[in-house]
């Protein structure tokens, strides 16, 4: 046993740890088999998703974050690596008015076309008076989150999370669980028969495949973008 550890588990027995100083140990310890896929410091994990190459305009690092500029171009980035069972975790904010999303199972060779955890601001974008399943959180065009999910203004930092286990896929929103659906179910399968993804082969299915961060020409910030690859536990 480490010393660190012992006298850690000394002081708890002697009463002079508190809960929150366990509860901050458990969370220090799970996030010890996260992955950081940008720290605020690198974009080494990331490529263009046509060219392979991290574009060279468009998406910037700034303040800690990576930050994609407003018309600036640059195309969506994604991924180095593909992930199929996963718990993904990043904390994003737009500007008014702004649209973006964080998409997953991304297979390369059929262009930015996944499922999308949608960001956007849902007040000014007219993506969000389009209906529920086009606004923040939802499985975009098929699935919509709860009507009652925690959203910050634009501006502010939101906490999202994409946690895919065996067939089951759910989306959180500061800390909610706002949508949770099966793969492959026929809740999913009649949804995607009315949404634009229609025609799409392998879709509503579990992929290895990239995540993306979108370039939809308006300005987001993305930081503390963290995986945990669960197909390998």
């Amino acid at each position: 046993m480490k010393l660190t550890t012992y006298i850690f588990s000394t002081l708890v027995l002697m009463g002079c740890v508190g809960s929150a100083a366990l509860a901050e140990k458990k969370k220090s310890n799970k996030e010890k088999r996260f992955v950081y896929l940008f720290d605020g410091t690198s974009t080494s994990h990331w490529m263009n998703a046509k060219t392979g190459k991290f574009p060279d305009k468009g998406w910037v690092i700034e303040g800690n974050c990576l930050k994609h500029n407003a018309k600036a171009g640059g195309g969506d980035i994604i991924t180095k690596n593909k992930y199929e069972e996963f718990d993904f975790r990043f904390e994003w904010k737009v500007s008014k008015g702004a649209n973006s999303g964080v998409k997953y199972f991304i297979i390369r060779d059929r262009g930015s076309l996944g499922h999308e955890y949608q960001v956007l601001d849902d007040e000014n974008h007219p993506d969000g008076a389009k209906g529920a399943n086009r606004q923040t959180a939802a499985f975009y065009d098929v699935l919509e989150p709860a009507k009652d999910k925690p959203i910050k203004q634009p501006g502010k930092f939101n906490s999202s999370r994409i946690l895919v286990k065996g067939n089951t896929v759910k989306h959180f929103l500061n800390g909610k669980n706002v949508l949770t659906y099966k793969l492959g179910s026929d809740e999913v399968k009649a949804a995607i028969a009315k949404s634009k993804f229609k025609n799409l082969k392998v879709f509503g299915q579990r992929l290895a495949g990239h995540i993306l961060l979108q370039d939809h020409g308006d300005a987001v910030w993305y930081r503390n973008i963290r995986i945990r690859d669960l197909s390998k536990n």
